[in-house]
């Protein structure tokens, strides 16, 4: 398992943000196949250093419904 940090993430971040397939980690860089692959490893980051990847939604309830 990789120490990643957030200027791991920052870094990964950019790169696809600009399109490029390299980028700097970890002291080395590293060039990813695809955008997909880039992605995975931006979600593996993420769950990594115990940030959430997903979004939650919210949906109130009432008892009396919608008036």
């Amino acid at each position: 398992m990789a120490d990643y940090t957030e200027t791991d993430l920052a870094a990964i971040r950019s790169a696809i943000s600009k399109g490029a397939r390299s980028v700097q980690m970890n002291g080395e860089r590293v060039e990813f196949r695809s955008l997909s692959e880039m992605q995975r490893i931006e979600r593996k980051i993420m769950e990594d250093l115990g940030l959430s990847a997903t979004t939650r939604i919210q949906v109130p309830t009432t008892k009396s419904g919608w008036r």
